[in-house]
């Protein structure tokens, strides 16, 4: 049961809900991150034509992602949209949801260990994670991929922390990424394979102490070097890429070698 901290949504929100009851004029929905709370989306709302059956578009218990247009918080009052939402952004929802279920379920087994409730799990740990990482299983992929220090860092109690981190390592997968492309080093001067080998060695040098053992520069055959670079987001190994990158240029100039480089497929 994913639990989010307030009781109702916020206007023009994308919500998770399930179609409770069906009538010729709309459907009941009932918001699954508000604790079931009902909400109410209009015939107009669900179909763009009017000669359409709203059975045509959702099936009573079905699940599906709606937009807010209006909210009387006073009245207990919520409208949806369903018409509203564009396929990206339902795909975007929906992706969102699956890892709150991930997490939710986490979060739930953490609390059986511990002798708590789900409630307890989300107002001790959950939301303080949500706080820290915008999501709580960001938290979770962070742990696995940091180790127990990604909780604490958000003010988890140790007793919770030790918990999590032990069902983060258990259930969470990262994968991982690479980039790969061939630097071509070719030097005339007498110095020239002293030359080589300093620029590589000197660009291993750069490379962040967290990452070292992420990069790997080795030869296939003079004047030929591969580099194979894993992180967890392109957008990482690019950058150190694009470091490595710089600083052979560089060298390369000031030792007056020639440098080429050729990027190889994404893996």
């Amino acid at each position: 049961m994913v639990i989010k901290r307030r009781k109702y949504p916020e206007l023009y929100e994308l919500v998770i809900g399930t179609v409770k009851k069906i009538y010729d004029h709309g459907a009941v929905v009932t918001l699954d991150e508000y604790r079931g709370i009902e909400a109410y989306c209009p015939l107009s709302e669900l179909v763009r034509s009017w000669f359409r059956s709203a059975k045509d578009v959702v099936r009573e218990g079905g699940k599906a992602v709606f937009k807010v247009i209006r909210i009387d918080a006073r009245r207990g009052h919520v409208d949806l949209s369903l018409r509203k939402v564009s396929e990206k952004e339902k795909k975007s929802k929906m992706f969102e949801w699956k890892r709150a279920l991930h997490a939710d379920k986490l979060l739930e087994i953490a609390a059986k260990k511990l002798g708590k409730s789900i409630e307890d799990a989300y107002r001790e740990a959950g939301w303080k994670l949500e706080d820290h990482y915008g999501e709580i299983y960001s938290a979770f992929e962070e742990a696995a991929k940091r180790g127990i220090e990604a909780f604490y860092e958000a003010g988890i109690p140790e007793k919770w922390a030790k918990v999590l981190y032990k069902l983060a390592k258990e259930h969470v997968v990262i994968r991982e990424v690479k980039v790969s492309g061939i630097i071509i080093l070719r030097s005339l001067s007498k110095d020239g394979v002293e030359n080589i080998k300093s620029i590589l060695t000197g660009a291993k040098s750069i490379i962040e102490p967290a990452y070292k053992d992420k990069v790997r520069i080795y030869t296939i055959g003079a004047p030929r070097y591969r580099i194979d670079i894993t992180a967890y987001e392109y957008k990482t190994a690019e950058k150190i890429l694009k470091d490595v990158l710089d600083y052979i240029t560089r060298k390369s100039r000031e030792l007056e070698c020639e440098m080429a480089f050729e990027r190889l497929k994404k893996s």
